[in-house]
Formats: C-alpha cells, sequence, structure tokens
C-alpha cells in the first residue's frame, strides 16, 4: 500500500471479494533501520515515509472514492494508527518512524475536516508500547520489561486492546 497501483490494486480486490468497502483501518507502521539522524539517508527516509505516510494518501483515497456520500457511498469510517512516539518523540534512532506518526496525526485531522460533509468519519489511535514482534530486533522481552517500568500500567500493551479500540472507532 506504499504505492498508488499497490492500494488501488488492493481496493478493487476488496471489491470484487466482498463487494464494497465501509471502513478502513490505516495500520501500516514500518520503523526502518535504527539509525541516528547523520547516518540517515534518502532510501531509508523514502522506506519510512511510503509505509507510514503515503499509505496514509492512497488508501484514504481509494477508501473516500467508495464510501464518501459525495461520491455516491453511504459513508463509512476511517481509523489511522498513529503512535504515542508523535508526542513523545520515539525511540533513539527513530526520528523517521516519530516524525511519520506526526505526519499521521496531521492526516487525521486534515482529513476529519474535509471529509466532515461526507458522511466518513475519521479518526486516529496513538497506543503506546505494545507487545508485538517490532520490538524482536529492539531487544525483545527484555527490553519490553524495561520499558514497562515507566508505563503508569506497569505493562506493556496488547495488540488485542489496540484491535478492539479500532473496532469500536
Amino acid at each position: 500500500v506504499s504505492t498508488s497501483d499497490g492500494a488501488a490494486k488492493l481496493f478493487a480486490e476488496t471489491d470484487a471479494r466482498f463487494g464494497g468497502v465501509d471502513a478502513l483501518i490505516a495500520n501500516s507502521g514500518v520503523t526502518g533501520d535504527m539509525v541516528p539522524i547523520e547516518e540517515f539517508d534518502e532510501a531509508k527516509l523514502m522506506t519510512v515515509m511510503a509505509g507510514n505516510v503515503h499509505s496514509l494518501f492512497y488508501c484514504g483515497r481509494e477508501a473516500v472514492r467508495r464510501m464518501s456520500t459525495a461520491n455516491g457511498g453511504s459513508g463509512g469510517a476511517i481509523v489511522v494508527m498513529s503512535s504515542v512516539a508523535s508526542r513523545l518523540g520515539g525511540m533513539r534512532g527513530m526520528l523517521a518512524y516519530t516524525v511519520s506518526k506526526g505526519a499521521a496525526d496531521a492526516f487525521t485531522l486534515g482529513m476529519s475536516r474535509e471529509l466532515a460533509d461526507t458522511g466518513v468519519r475519521i479518526n486516529a489511535l496513538r497506543p503506546g508500547v505494545i507487545d508485538t514482534s517490532i520490538h524482536a530486533v529492539r531487544g525483545g522481552a527484555a527490553a519490553l520489561e524495561q520499558i514497562a517500568k515507566t508505563v503508569p500500567l506497569r505493562r506493556i500493551g496488547q495488540a488485542e486492546e489496540v484491535a478492539e479500540a479500532a473496532l469500536w472507532l
């Protein structure tokens, strides 16, 4: 979904298989390499931005084309998966990811205003640290145990908890 053609193909296949779209959970989360800013290059930056930002535009476009009452749709819901990193700065070496999730927040706000009268509702979720395989390359379970000590609930969130919130929205 990080390319225009890829997103269009996904939605066309979804239309063919399910008959349409009434919800989109934009859950792309590319972290990229953990490197300091002085080691970043164009390819590394583009990988993260294409996965986390460009995909919002391409999938958002395809969803709105199908859901918007202005386009003959019956409305729907879009949920953008952001991250607490967009507000707190993220982990060291993950600046591109952090910036991309800030862009996801701006995308959500801008789209909510653009879509206000089209029957399409847009929200974002900003999970904190969630127990997923994304942390395997960053210390895995041991790192999560250390991070849990800094979380008010003293535990790492579970993917199921985030999924429940997204489905509710």
